[in-house]
């Protein structure tokens, strides 16, 4: 799509000339700054005050937590929070203009400067999805800068405080602005100009995920910000909208994300970032808006929507995700979609009217959340039947019950081993769930991922065959044999390895007006026992032949034998999604080559 667009346009008689791109008032426009809600320049106030104590320390030792044990946190809170203390502070200047946060601001930009890396620890000498990952050095080259989503974003930080800042910073010295112009130079726009082994520019590899438009979106902004050489800043933008069609091709034509709803931030909204930035830079003569795909990326959160907070979780996706509502409002508006924009607008009110986010902040959005006025909207009213036929995911509605069903492969970005799992609402709340997402250490992307309770096969709501789990890799998929308003029908063989001897495996799956049928239908090369699992929000009550669980009730034949097990909940990130408890229930068939189960969720 860019690639052949930049065939056929002059991309350097469309961007403005260097120093022409203001998408927000400069701190120079005291009116704008003035004029914000008196409880949004509070907020930015209080936020840089914070900064003004001092930032924390980054050391060797917490960068090599990450090779010796694991721990990724003790690195990135410090490196998160020297960031966030930035933008805080630069905000309240802007807001104040009283140079009472300027040596906040010079202290965080010197600090950032002197550090051996932008990038994350667990980022280092990056062989990302290589398996098993490749961590060549414990503690980072110098001389030999990489590109990872956080050096990236460091990068775009550091120039929106200069696009506020420089003036005031160049009448202490400039120095400081020099600085950081040579650190970002150093550090991300050559590698960026010479660098064609990074993995994620797809030049090398073709499995492109987040990574992709999270890394141009920065640097796009980077280098509309900063570059002052003109013929560099359009070959610098038109080689990143190049690297842009490496992401579009494997991103399914529904716009479904495999990586989840919690990573649309960084998937689907960063490429939202990506447009926004083309097509503020040509004055809207650049748009992509019209496109098929474009369309169905941006409107993914409505479809993974499930009521409230919840959203779909499959694969490391949290069942609350952090999602940011504005670029949501964005995507809506520019695309003329008004669900998508009351959806966004709804995201805004559960989270109340404070600028900042939870996830790692991107200061163009925050910059939204400034000066963008909400849309007062209902939220939408959510169809009877949502497909992403692409991602084989499929979900209905239908008296306060919800219910979704996934197939796909086993070889997804974020993957889970879980090709057939299933989820149940009730009245907008989880009953029958997915664990999701957990805390991410060294085993999440390490050869160990499978050994993880979350990721395995054994606590989704899978059969388990003769004890054998399902396996990882691309070849492990469903097939699709129909599905629709009335329910869906998935092919399950593929999903298992050889040594589950199954011969075929189907599971029909729908949402009657009384509640969730499910029947699965298992022929084996030998007799074989099958468990079938089921994870639940609520504590079970177990009698023959039938859970109960919260408001509802699951129905099976009275001669699989019940087990119950309750799964304390103590990962810090699971606790925000699932606080308390989980268990697993599992009904047990005994051994025969031959299995079909029928189970129905009702309302008790």
């Amino acid at each position: 799509m860019f690639t052949e667009y930049l065939q056929t346009h002059d991309l350097s008689r469309l961007l403005g000339k260097p120093g022409t791109y203001q998408p927000f008032p400069r701190r120079q426009n005291r009116a704008a700054w003035e004029e914000l809600h008196p409880s949004v320049r509070q907020e930015l106030i209080e936020w840089g005050d914070e900064a003004n104590a001092g930032y924390p320390m980054l050391t060797a030792s917490q960068f090599l937590a990450y090779s010796r044990t694991g721990d990724r946190q003790v690195f990135e809170q410090p490196y998160f929070a020297r960031r966030k203390l930035l933008i805080g502070a630069t905000f309240a200047e802007c807001v104040l203009d009283d140079d009472a946060h300027l040596d906040a601001i010079i202290d965080g930009l010197w600090a950032i400067c002197e550090e051996s890396t932008w990038v994350v620890s667990a980022h280092n000498d990056s062989k990302h999805l290589m398996t098993p990952p490749v961590h060549e050095r414990p503690l980072p080259d110098v001389n030999n800068p990489y590109i990872d989503l956080f050096a990236a974003q460091t990068a775009a930080t550091l120039a929106w405080v200069l696009y506020f800042m420089e003036d005031k910073l160049d009448a202490v010295t400039p120095r400081i602005a020099r600085r950081v112009r040579n650190e970002i130079e150093r550090r991300i726009i050559q590698p960026f100009r010479t660098h064609d082994d990074f993995w994620w520019m797809g030049m090398i590899r073709k499995d492109m995920n987040n990574w992709t438009p999270w890394i141009i979106s920065n640097i796009l902004y980077t280098v509309l910000l900063l570059e002052r050489d003109e013929v560099r800043r359009c070959q610098t933008t038109a080689r990143a909208m190049r690297m842009l069609d490496s992401y579009l091709a494997v991103m399914p034509r529904d716009g479904g994300c495999d990586e989840g709803a919690g990573y649309f931030n960084v998937a689907g909204a960063s490429l939202l970032d990506c447009l926004e930035a083309i097509y503020e830079a040509t004055g809207g003569q650049v748009s992509f808006y019209h496109e098929e795909h474009i369309r169905n990326i941006g409107v993914y959160p409505l479809k993974a929507h499930i009521s409230g907070p919840y959203y779909l979780n499959f694969a490391d996706c949290d069942v609350k995700p952090t999602l940011d509502g504005m670029p949501i409002i964005r995507y809506g508006q520019r695309t003329g979609n008004d669900a998508l924009v009351a959806l966004g607008t709804a995201i805004r009110g559960l989270k109340g009217t404070r600028i900042r986010v939870e996830d790692t902040p991107q200061m163009n959005r925050l910059l939204y959340g400034i000066f963008d006025p909400i849309p007062q909207l209902d939220e939408p009213v959510m169809p009877p039947y949502m497909e992403m036929p692409n991602l084989q995911v499929f979900a209905w509605r239908k008296n306060g019950l919800y219910a979704a069903i996934k197939g796909g492969h086993n070889g997804e970005s974020h993957n889970h081993n879980d090709i057939g799992t299933f989820i149940v609402y009730a009245d907008g709340l989880p009953m029958v769930v997915d664990m999701g997402n957990k805390l991410y250490t060294a085993k999440t992307f390490g050869p160990e991922r499978y050994t993880l309770d979350n990721t395995r096969s054994m606590n989704h709501n899978i059969p388990l065959i003769g004890g054998v789990e399902q396996q990882e890799g691309r070849e492990y998929r469903a097939q699709v044999i129909s599905a629709g308003e009335n329910g869906a029908e998935l092919n399950l063989t593929g999903a298992y390895p050889a040594e589950a001897g199954a011969e075929e495996i189907t599971r029909a799956f729908s949402l009657q007006e009384d509640g969730v049928s499910m029947t699965d239908s298992i022929l084996l090369d030998a007799e074989k026992d099958v468990e079938w699992v089921f994870l639940l929000r609520r504590a079970p009550v177990l009698t023959p032949g039938q859970v109960a669980f919260g408001p509802l009730t699951l129905y099976h034949d009275k001669e699989l034998v019940q087990d119950v097990r309750e799964i304390p909940v103590t990962d810090v990130r699971l606790k925000k999604n699932f606080p308390g408890s989980l268990w697993r229930v599992a009904l047990k068939a005994n051994a025969a080559k031959q299995h079909r189960q029928h189970f129905e969720i009702k309302r008790s």
